[in-house]
């Protein structure tokens, strides 16, 4: 049977923690796989959780372009920690969306059993938003500061 991937989650190994304030110690961050920090990663997620929103395509759209403006902002101030938290919040408009979209109320996975739940039963809706924010997402990537900043980091601090 599937099971999602948390239920083997090591915290010990996770490079990001709740406790470091990444804005004072940005040499402790790390680019990481996909959408990892993304939640955790402070003072970076308390400023976009407020913007970041997929209910309708109208509020993705408002969304996105917030935090697509705020990665620009980052990436001028030269804050690539919090330019590319705010590209983590766009990649991850996309993957919940998307995931709503899939499933009714975004659930994969039944929660008493966690056998995987039935695909094709979400909001359609959820599927243009999920698309707005694949495009604000794919545009923040294609930066080529942001890329040449992002290869930097990675070759200094992994």
């Amino acid at each position: 049977m599937d099971r999602p991937s948390y239920l083997n989650f090591d915290r010990a190994a996770y490079a990001w923690r709740p406790d470091v304030d990444y804005r004072a110690h940005p040499e402790l961050y790390r680019v990481g796989k996909g959408e990892q920090g993304v939640l955790i990663c402070e003072p970076y997620k308390g400023e976009l959780v407020p913007h970041w929103r997929f209910k309708t395509p109208e509020v993705a759209r408002a969304s996105s372009r917030a935090i697509y403006g705020l990665f620009l902002a980052y990436l001028r101030r030269g804050d690539f920690v919090g330019a590319d938290m705010a590209r983590k919040f766009l990649q991850m408009g996309f993957t919940r969306a998307r995931r709503y979209a899939n499933y009714r109320g975004g659930r994969k996975y039944d929660p008493g059993d966690k056998h995987p739940l039935e695909k094709g039963t979400g909001d359609p809706a959820k599927a243009e938003s999920a698309r707005i924010f694949f495009e604000a997402w794919k545009k923040a990537e294609a930066k080529p500061a942001y890329a040449k900043r992002k290869a930097e980091w990675k070759e200094k601090y992994g």
